[in-house]
């Protein structure tokens, strides 16, 4: 089902495109309050290369840097009696279900409440505020609480059925989650309700409920909330992503018009001979080279680290992280990619592939893979908010017995957003040539794995556990990974670059995918 987000309408901008393709300019949508969403809350977790200053490595147990907050608004459904009458003094039926049936009673669970919400703000991972509690007894009070500064509603049908959906008016403008009791106390009135008053309408016998389903409805579990407005965090964030592309976008790498129509995503083109030139000057700047050099023996020193290349082409790496800094600060990018990335133009630009360029980016917080292509750089955005830590973009192989292969060369070693994996820096598997990332994972390791056709028609996705880390002749980073699942549906996934995340986010994708109508298979949900 389709949610309304607020101030992230699709609105077709008149002004002139900063976006362009090759030598004929291509015309994008513009996004009015997405664009730089969560620029200034990562770019401020991040030390970006200013000036002269040298940039380092996030040092291990180091957070994550996080978005936007998300604003929600707790509303409790009230439909009270002043006073109740005595026992078979009433011939008629006028007591409904649930234990709140006073004001006293009211007022003792909205107490409750907004102690439960600020121990479950204190309790997550991601920033999240829960605004005051709105008391609601009519569809005025609903829409004015609508129509308040919020990224998503809270309902909590404690007292009544709700006959008048009052929590549909309160997520008309933003996404709704209801929460109801049963074995908790006190029992909620709307849990006997919700599916046939608010979802059904009724009388009827299929939901046509506009601003919620099923999904949207929790049961006594407040980790359950918490999820949802994690996968609503993560969306806030992931929307108006500005990519930097160096050299154009890539057309085989996936429909970039869905990015934009669907994510809110903005295109900045920079020719690769700017970059060029750029990273030529930061070479002759002897302060410059100076703080580079200096980092680099600090990458070269951590003890987990092996290298196993010549050391010129880390020292090029970092050179090449000041430049891409600086060019996604100009332009308020959080995203980068460079066509082409394999190529003899970029690699003799750079005097090395940019695979440990793009895992050092991730490892810090950005997001950055090989090409320009939105097929995995919208799942990887997505991913990374979800989970706060970066996602690995790589190669899928043909599944069998149960096992899924993935390898790449631009590997982040920061994988669960905090310490770093053990690393041997090595050539490029392709061109034997400059410095890629070989990173050693965790056997046993749960993981999220995510992918989404060429034409973003549809994702799929399973979870899984690594079982063993590989030196085969391809990509260096390599994942041999047991699905937990129907494996044999994977024979027929859609597209070739998937999205590997530690831990389990299935819920968190799906429940996004669902608000933007994006198709979703998941292979490990029986």
């Amino acid at each position: 089902m389709k949610q309304k987000f607020p101030n992230h309408e699709n609105v077709c901008s008149q002004e002139k495109s900063r976006c362009h393709h090759g030598a004929s300019g291509i015309s994008r949508r513009g996004f009015l309050g997405t664009s730089g969403v969560a620029v200034g809350a990562v770019m401020g977790g991040i030390a970006l290369a200013q000036g002269k200053s040298p940039a380092s490595e996030p040092p291990p147990g180091q957070l994550y840097p996080r978005g936007k907050m998300l604003r929600v608004k707790p509303a409790i459904i009230s439909q009270v009696h002043k006073t109740l009458p005595k026992p078979n003094t009433r011939p008629q039926s006028w007591r409904k279900y649930g234990d709140i049936q006073t004001p006293a009673d009211l007022q003792k669970e909205v107490q409750r409440l907004e102690k439960d919400m600020k121990e479950l703000a204190a309790k997550s991972d991601f920033p999240v505020e829960f605004l005051p509690m709105a008391v609601v007894q009519n569809k005025a009070q609903a829409k004015q609480v609508a129509a308040g500064d919020q990224d998503a509603v809270l309902v909590f049908g404690a007292c009544g059925y709700d006959g008048g959906r009052l929590s549909s008016d309160l997520a008309s403008k933003v996404p709704g989650i209801v929460f109801v009791r049963h074995r908790t106390k006190p029992n909620y009135g709307m849990h006997v309700s919700i599916g046939t008053y608010l979802l059904r309408h009724s009388p009827g016998d299929t939901d046509v409920e506009p601003n919620y389903d099923s999904c949207d409805m929790v049961v006594d579990d407040y980790d359950e909330i918490l999820w949802r407005l994690r996968a609503l965090y993560a969306l806030k964030n992931a929307r108006g992503t500005k990519v930097l592309a160096i050299g154009k976008i890539d057309r085989k790498g996936g429909d970039y018009r869905k990015s934009i129509d669907v994510w809110g995503y903005e295109y900045e083109v920079v020719p690769l001979a700017e970059f060029g030139k750029r990273l030529k000057a930061a070479r002759a700047d002897q302060k410059v080279a100076e703080a580079v050099e200096q980092q680099t023996k600090n990458l070269l020193a951590q003890p987990n680290v092996k290298l196993m290349t010549e050391r010129k082409f880390v020292f090029n790496t970092l050179l090449a992280r000041r430049v891409a800094k600086e060019l996604m600060k100009e332009v308020g990018a959080t995203n980068i990619g460079i066509s082409g990335c394999m190529g003899r133009g970029v690699i003799t630009t750079l005097d090395t592939p940019p695979c440990l360029l793009f895992a050092l980016l991730c490892d810090e917080g950005l997001t950055a893979y090989c090409h320009v292509w939105p097929v995995h750089t919208v799942p990887g955005v997505l991913l990374r908010w979800i989970a706060h830590r970066p996602a690995f973009v790589c190669n899928s192989h043909f599944p069998h017995d149960g096992i899924y292969t993935v390898a790449h060369c631009a590997a982040p070693r920061r994988m669960n957003g905090r310490d770093y994996e053990p690393t041997d820096i090595m050539t490029h598997y392709e061109s034997d040539y400059g410095a890629a990332t070989k990173v050693h994972y965790t056997k046993g390791q749960t993981v999220t794995v995510v992918f989404q056709a060429y034409d973003g028609s549809r994702w799929q996705g399973f979870k899984g556990k690594i079982v063993e880390v590989p030196s085969l002749p391809a990509c260096r980073s390599q994942m041999d990974i047991e699905v937990q699942g129907d494996w044999k549906k994977l024979k027929d996934q859609v597209g070739f670059h998937v999205l590997v995340s530690y831990g389990d986010w299935l819920h968190e994708v799906g429940y996004v995918l669902k608000k933007l109508d994006q198709p979703w298979e998941n292979f490990s949900e029986a």
